[in-house]
């Protein structure tokens, strides 16, 4: 997260975000399906692209123990007109009858939705569940970064309590996996990394998670850094080491990007760069970042997320960055900020990009807004893109539930038999209208277990 200095007057994450008046071309609509990508980034045992063999009760008896099976009766998967039972057997989707003696749950009628990834969020740096913070005016990224380590030090709950109940609520919200960012500097040490880590081994049930160590404080500019990300990356807790800006704010474009690219090779983990720098600085460290990825062989490892640089491209440089993106297989996430900063993913799908969406920070030192709620942010992505019509509305969902899942190589949840059973059951007429109307999210299934009801976490 970084404001720009280009934009007058007080900051803050809405400014920062909205404020480039300079760059337009924001994306019409989104893309109709999403590729899923299979990625050598996800955390051990998380599922690849790769569809699974539909589960039957002969497979599980032929493993030598018995079949662990739900039916889900009386859903309407996608809004369909005519209710019928969803069969899940060992945690996925199954196209073969229900096996004797398993367990009923019923749906009432309610449409049944694939779950939803949030491809970029901030766990660590939350006040979630605790008291109101009031916040004061900031000027630039260095009092954004002061406020940061001020608040985590005035907090009384550390941060596995506070990523935890965030986290949790995310799951009661739908979302079945999560990009974490975790703050990693000399102020906090791996305070972030471990605190995220610890949610996400409680949390393991019912939520997939990756960690991205992430250097708020600058890589090169905050002395010490490099060495605590590296400690990170020899820890094994982390999935990605992050960067940020390494032009607009490190002023180190080749030494940011040669330390993290170099740790992520020794490790055998994936990169994750914020790049909030527009116009050609932006440009110049995507160049950067094709080219290490390239260089190291690490296709499909590389994510970079808001990258404001390339919205107000012509559409011949675009079509030109994104085909070396599609060729190296570089994944980008946007938090849909506003209209002039939002990825063009309709066209960058053209190329094989994989995009992905996410919730960002939620209730820090940055920002009194944000939810968690990734419905939520599919809403906005279809507000900020100003889309009508049925068929985008529905677009910006699948955006939110697979775009995130390519990004972070796991199946989609698209309810198809062998498809993992993560899924939630709302109230509704259709899709589109669920989008608009964010209805409560009565009933959320992960791997064929119910994990919250009527809004609330079930441990």
């Amino acid at each position: 997260m970084q404001p720009s200095s280009a934009f007058p007057g007080p900051l803050s994450r809405r400014t920062m975000l909205a404020g480039a008046a300079a760059l337009a071309g924001a994306t019409a609509t989104t893309a109709a399906t999403a590729t899923t990508a299979q990625a050598a980034s996800a955390p051990a045992g998380s599922a690849t692209g790769a569809r699974t063999a539909p589960a039957t009760a002969t497979e599980s008896r032929e493993s030598g123990r018995p079949a662990r099976a739900v039916v889900f009766r009386d859903v309407r998967p996608f809004g369909a007109a005519k209710a019928r039972d969803l069969v899940v057997v060992d945690g996925r989707v199954s196209d073969s009858p229900a096996p004797r003696g398993a367990k009923i749950v019923d749906g009432g009628g309610r449409i049944a939705l694939p779950s939803l990834v949030d491809a970029h969020i901030h766990p660590d740096k939350t006040t979630w569940g605790g008291p109101w913070v009031s916040r004061r005016p900031a000027s630039g990224i260095a009092d954004y970064v002061a406020q940061d380590v001020e608040l985590f030090r005035s907090q009384r709950r550390p941060v596995a309590e506070r990523a935890y109940g965030l986290m949790a609520h995310a799951v009661t919200r739908g979302t079945r996996a999560m990009r974490a960012h975790a703050d990693v500097a000399p102020a906090y040490g791996l305070a972030g990394v471990e605190g995220v880590a610890d949610a996400r081994e409680r949390l393991r049930h019912a939520l997939d998670v990756q960690i991205v160590a992430f250097p708020q404080h600058g890589v090169i500019r905050t002395p010490g850094t490099a060495q605590l990300l590296e400690k990170a990356a020899r820890t094994g807790a982390i999935d990605m080491i992050g960067g940020i800006d390494p032009i607009g704010f490190d002023d180190a474009l080749d030494e940011q990007l040669d330390l993290v690219f170099g740790i992520a090779d020794r490790h055998g983990i994936g990169v994750d760069i914020h790049l909030h720098d527009r116009g050609e600085k932006g440009m110049t460290a995507m160049r950067g970042i094709v080219d290490r990825t390239r260089a190291l062989s690490l296709a499909g490892k590389v994510t970079v997320s808001h990258v404001f640089c390339l919205p107000g491209l012509s559409d011949r440089e675009l079509g030109s960055i994104a085909a070396d993106l599609g060729e190296q297989d570089i994944a980008l996430t946007t938090v849909a900020p506003s209209d002039s900063l939002v990825l063009p993913i309709a066209r960058l799908r053209e190329h094989g990009v994989r995009v992905g969406l996410g919730s960002d920070g939620v209730r820090d030192s940055w920002s009194p807004f944000g939810n968690a709620d990734m419905l939520h942010r599919a809403q906005l992505l279809g507000w900020v893109t100003d889309v009508r019509l049925d068929e985008e509305l529905t677009d910006c969902y699948r955006v939110a539930a697979h775009g995130g899942a390519d990004v972070m190589g796991l199946a989609h949840a698209d309810l198809e038999p062998g498809a993992p059973a993560d899924f939630v059951l709302v109230r509704g007429e259709c899709l589109p209208q669920v989008v608009v109307d964010m209805p409560r999210r009565d009933m959320v299934v992960h791997g064929g277990v119910v994990v919250a009801r009527d809004g609330e976490f079930l441990d």
